[in-house]
């Protein structure tokens, strides 16, 4: 068992936030890499890629959006309750080097993925550019974290109610005009690291994507998370998740996320209505 010690609603309560007790995983993850959760003893085994860790406390932290049943069990669980099991760190962990200036962008709750990174690469001697970006001013997290972890921060919103009025990628693209950019991280839904993948290209600057798709047992042995890049059947789960953004075929990716919409949807009312009851 997996005790959650801290506890925080985001974004409205449609984001959470779990700091988690497991000694073992905080002290081998590193960024970029990915934790399995199961609720209870017949959940569903959910992959998140870890927000943060913390090897003297002995814990590491996760942020995830409720959009189905299982997140919604997730979402009732407390401080002091328990996960019944996480298996990690699981995936490759981001390479890391000093290149000089770098961009990372993040969207939605892409930006809890995007935090280890931007502070991993900033520890390391770059010059790193964090834009992060939310439908509405609400919706933003981690933003005094993010600030902290880059030397130059941008926020976006969608409708203008907070920082610059537009996408994440018109504030990137001001900058590749004016800046040597070495690399880009770009993390966040589907369809924002498509587009920040468009406009890098444009100025050849390399780009690493984090992708998420449908993920069974995490190891490479189902081949439910296989992702095309660079033309080749990749599997997420050790492969990646990161990869380069120029190769993905991201069309194909958000055709499979799309798979079981219905059925997350369905499932997730059974549920609410079950636990109104």
């Amino acid at each position: 068992m997996f005790k959650i010690v801290h506890r925080e609603e985001m974004a409205g309560g449609t984001v959470i936030l779990n700091e988690i007790d497991a000694p073992l995983i905080a002290k081998k993850a590193q960024p970029g890499q990915f934790v399995i959760l199961k609720a209870t003893e017949t959940g569903e085994r959910i992959p998140l890629t870890m927000a943060d860790t913390n090897p003297d406390k002995g814990t590491i932290t996760i942020i995830y959006m409720v959009v189905g049943k299982s997140t919604a069990l997730f979402r009732d669980l407390k401080t002091g309750d328990s996960f019944m099991d996480i298996i990690g760190p699981l995936g490759a962990p981001t390479h890391l080097e000093k290149m000089g200036k770098v961009v990372c962008v993040g969207g939605g709750t892409g930006v809890a993925v995007l935090h280890p990174i931007t502070r991993a690469l900033k520890q390391i001697g770059n010059d790193v550019t964090c834009i992060i970006g939310a439908r509405t001013k609400d919706l933003l997290i981690l933003e005094t974290q993010m600030k902290a972890a880059s030397n130059h921060f941008h926020v976006c919103t969608d409708d203008g109610s907070y920082g610059h009025h537009g996408f994440v990628t018109q504030v990137l693209e001001n900058i590749l005009k004016e800046q040597d950019i070495k690399l880009a991280v770009g993390i966040g839904p589907v369809p924002m690291m498509k587009a920040v993948c468009n406009i890098t290209k444009k100025y050849n600057v390399k780009t690493l994507v984090s992708l998420n798709p449908i993920m069974i047992d995490g190891t490479g042995m189902c081949g439910g998370c296989r992702v095309s890049v660079g033309g080749k059947t990749k599997f997420a789960c050790v492969d990646g998740p990161e990869f380069d953004g120029h190769d993905v075929d991201f069309d194909e990716l958000m055709m499979r996320l799309r798979a079981y919409t219905e059925e997350e949807k369905m499932s997730n009312t059974t549920y609410c209505q079950a636990t109104k009851a």
